[in-house]
């Protein structure tokens, strides 16, 4: 996931499109609450200074002679007005409501009559503004309206209903908001939204700032206790999805690490169990010999005190090896022993493995041979390791190999490693040890009464994975049991290394 789309997906940008958003909704509803405002406030200024206009226009025009309506002058007010104020729209109307007669356009009436109550509520109360009347131009519409009874008070016909923000004043001020109040109310959202936006912005990155540290921390940290060099991938969210999922992997590896210390414990204490078992039996074995040695040494002839002098030397032989399978057993399970790992040629280190054995083998009546693949490419190892593996697996397989028996090994090359598979003809390992072959003291059903149980096994699958092999156990198809090495091959290592350098 690029550096780009995981920014867009961080708290802080999170944060700053809410806040956006936020601004924008709010700079709306302040539009929408200020223009209502604005067009109440101007509908109670209109109808302040004009809510006599109706009585004026009955007094100046002379609409009422001898107590009478002059429906002559109403018709020359009509006329007048149109052309001068056209803002304003005045209506005849009678007692019912009903329209008698007016200044607007015929065609744009949508009303024979305007409702009475908000026209009795102004004459009663002429401060109680703003108070909107029925508009005769529209079905639903109402405006602000001066009105006055005709001829009079005391003898009231009618009322002339004058219309204070006619549909020529809609007209006008509809044209005047769309050029004027729009632009100054987008101008002023636009400045009032890019001033808290970028106050918002500053605010978010100083609140964000030491949660991205902790992210960032806990990520690396996170990344330095992986098993392997590669990052570990970040999880599709904000920092917090981020911790969340950091916490998440630590919680699970600090699981995984206790249940292995307590695994691990359960070992050492079994360890403990069979090393001390196998140490106190040759050396009972050995102090048996020397104690009787001493008691019986005048007693004993030549030969006899040949013999014990033997058997306590082999035993204590088998001791020192035994402590020294566990000093090297320990040092590679502490990895204070670190394989230093370099290409060589594995056939080469077979030939003189197999020499190295062949006087023993001979000894034995066992052929010891190698077969496959004898031009293989340089292994990626440590040599002397990998010879201590070699020399193990043949000797175990000596031991295991009945006379006139035969060991083979055998060559091969795979994608990225080369093989060794160490055959013998002996009885093959027994099914319920084979999958416990390579773990300390495992004794199989021919070790079972011996004495000591080596680590061997243990020592050479430990080798293994310290220099990125393996290896495994299989019992032959036909007779005996095979052990298969693998390591990794010289050139693949290096294409790997290089490619890793050059990124």
């Amino acid at each position: 996931m690029s550096r780009p789309f995981m920014m867009l997906r961080s708290l802080y940008a999170r944060l700053s499109l809410g806040l956006f958003v936020l601004l924008v909704a709010v700079g709306l509803v302040y539009a929408t609450i200020s223009l209502f405002a604005l067009r109440s406030y101007q509908a109670s200024v209109n109808q302040e200074l004009n809510r006599n206009l109706a009585m004026n226009l009955v007094l100046d025009q002379n609409l009422v002679n001898n107590g009478e309506l002059n429906f002559d002058e109403l018709d020359n007010l009509f006329s007048l007005y149109m052309s001068i104020n056209p803002s304003i729209e005045i209506y005849l109307i009678d007692t019912e409501g009903n329209i008698l007669s007016y200044s607007a356009d015929p065609d744009k009436i949508k009303r024979n009559s305007v409702s009475m109550a908000p026209i009795r509520r102004l004459l009663s109360d002429p401060d109680a503004y703003p108070l909107l009347g029925d508009d005769p131009r529209s079905h639903d519409r109402q405006k602000v309206f001066s009105v006055t009874p005709v001829p009079s008070a005391d003898d009231v016909e009618g009322y002339l209903y004058v219309v204070l923000r006619g549909e020529e004043y809609d007209s006008a001020e509809l044209m005047a908001r769309e050029s004027q109040f729009f632009i100054i109310s987008a101008w002023a959202v636009a400045v009032s939204l890019g001033i808290g936006l970028l106050a918002g912005l500053a605010v978010f990155h100083l609140l964000t700032r030491r949660l991205r540290r902790l992210a960032d921390r806990l990520d690396h940290f996170q990344n330095q206790l992986a098993s392997d060099t590669s990052r570990l991938p970040n999880p599709a969210g904000d920092e917090i999805d981020t911790l969340a999922s950091t916490f998440e992997r630590m919680s699970t590896r600090i699981t995984l690490q206790l249940e292995q210390l307590q695994e691990k414990d359960a070992l050492r204490r079994q360890l403990v169990a069979q090393v001390s078992h196998d140490l106190r039996t040759p050396l009972a074995s050995l102090q048996g010999y020397v104690e009787s040695l001493l008691i019986k040494r005048d007693s004993l002839s030549d030969e006899e005190q040949t013999r014990f002098l033997t058997i306590a030397l082999n035993e204590s032989r088998r001791l020192g090896r035994l402590v020294d399978e566990l000093f090297e057993l320990a040092a590679l399970e502490a990895q204070e022993k670190q394989p230093a790992p370099e290409p060589f040629s594995l056939p080469e280190l077979i030939h003189d493995v197999v020499q190295k054995h062949l006087s023993a083998a001979n000894s034995r009546n066992l052929t010891l041979s190698v077969e496959g693949d004898l031009a293989l490419p340089q292994a990626y190892a440590d040599l002397g390791m990998t010879e201590r593996v070699l020399d193990n697996l043949i000797s175990n397989a000596m031991d295991h190999t009945p006379e006139n028996g035969r060991i083979e090994l055998t060559l091969a090359q795979t994608e990225e490693q080369v093989t060794v598979t160490v055959h013998d003809t002996g009885p093959g390992i027994a099914p319920e040890d084979l999958p416990f072959i390579f773990d300390a003291f495992h004794r199989g059903p021919s070790e079972r009464s011996s004495a000591h149980a080596g680590l061997g096994l243990a020592i050479a699958r430990r080798i293994m994975e310290l220099q990125q092999g393996s290896i495994s156990a299989f019992n032959h198809s036909e007779q005996g049991a095979e052990f298969v090495v693998r390591l990794p091959l010289a050139a693949t290592v290096m294409a790997h290394s290089s490619k890793n350098y050059d990124s």
